[in-house]
């Protein structure tokens, strides 16, 4: 068995468009140990992003077929890998870091691996955060747009919960982190939404609690309630998931908050406006912006549009209703990859990797 199966493994990881940066104090191959034995990550190392069959595996590695085939199965038990299917039959793939295999663990989660994530999070944030396009994108919360504002289906919540067939919740793996070290953030933890196009889906899970369609908008509005900032995957189709975030513990989030990453999250099309004769400078609206993108002056709350991300987190919360989101000006919008494959070949041109090795 090949001794430096983590160290290979790691290099594979970062080689994919997300990225797995190294770091000084090798956090990253203590991650790797913790949730991989040393044969998983020697065969893992070997996967690729397109999926193939456990005999396309054994015969491009020259291993066996069952022995690959069994450790496969195991691997994806653990949410380590991706499945799917491939000409009929069950196909398996190499997944990232994040988003990907990390909030795959939220059942291992324990003190261990809460601060092996602490630690390699906190080193490499910029490299992994700071690269355009980024990870996750804003979308605003519902219903703050002012009304005369065109929409685009991708970036409102409602449109993308009534595209799927099956919705489902659970919890987020980023608040339990921060809990299991000691540094508990008071937002509620159980609103990390899934979606599938594949209707009852998740009726049968031991993971996911399911919901139906007005429930999981009903989850939605209560974590805009609690101020969370609803974040989605960084393309226009293909949206399989809300993160509901906040910068007091979301992984991304907190690039911008204690990092200094400031384009951690791509921000949306939206910014804060304020309407200064229904504004009676209550300053509540200063309480809920993670992003210290309102201040008052003059008795006037005032937008800086470089720091306000667009999430009209802040908005309901307005009892004049002086706060509402308009539209950026089309040259400072930057429209997301349309499809996944496409943020892809985007982020790899990014970090400079060549995706085609990975394929």
């Amino acid at each position: 068995m090949n001794e430096n199966a983590y160290k290979r493994l790691a290099e594979r990881l970062d080689a994919l468009p997300n990225g797995f940066p190294s770091t000084e104090n090798s956090a990253e191959i203590s991650l790797l140990e913790y949730l991989f034995t040393q044969e998983e990550a020697d065969l893992t190392a070997q996967l690729r992003l397109t999926l193939e069959s456990p005999k396309q595996i054994a015969n491009r590695i020259g291993s066996d077929e069952q022995e690959v085939q069994e450790m496969l199965r195991g691997i994806a038990r653990k949410g380590l890998i991706q499945t799917g299917k491939v000409n009929g039959e069950k196909g398996y793939g190499v997944m990232p870091f994040v988003i990907g295999f990390y909030e795959n663990q939220n059942y291992r989660m324990d003190e261990k691996f809460a601060s092996l994530v602490e630690d390699y999070i906190k080193q490499v944030s910029p490299d992994l955060m700071g690269v355009e396009p980024q990870i996750h994108r804003v979308v605003p919360v519902g219903e703050t747009v002012r009304i005369d504002i065109e929409v685009r289906p991708y970036e409102s919540v409602v449109e993308i919960v009534a595209k799927a067939k099956a919705w489902a919740v659970w919890d987020c793996i980023c608040r339990k982190q921060k809990s299991l070290i000691g540094d508990p953030c008071e937002h509620p933890m159980d609103n990390c939404m899934v979606f599938s196009e594949v209707a009852g889906a998740f009726d049968k899970s031991q993971i996911f609690t399911s919901l139906t369609e007005e429930e999981a908008l009903t989850t939605l509005k209560a974590a805009a309630d609690a101020g969370l900032v609803h974040s989605v995957s960084n393309s226009q189709e293909g949206i399989g998931y809300i993160c509901n975030c906040c910068t007091c513990s979301c992984g991304i989030m907190r690039g911008m908050a204690e990092m200094g990453v400031a384009n951690a999250v791509a921000k949306s099309a939206f910014v804060n406006q304020v309407e200064e004769d229904l504004c009676n400078g209550c300053d509540v609206c200063l309480e809920y912006c993670q992003f210290d993108a309102l201040t008052i002056e003059d008795s006037i709350a005032h937008v800086s549009e470089i720091s306000c991300i667009g999430c009209g987190v802040c908005v309901p919360f307005c009892d004049t209703e002086a706060l509402g989101l308009v539209r950026r000006p089309e040259d400072e919008v930057i429209l997301p990859p349309v499809s996944e494959e496409d943020w892809r070949v985007a982020r790899a041109s990014a970090r400079g990797v060549d995706i085609k090795e990975v394929m």
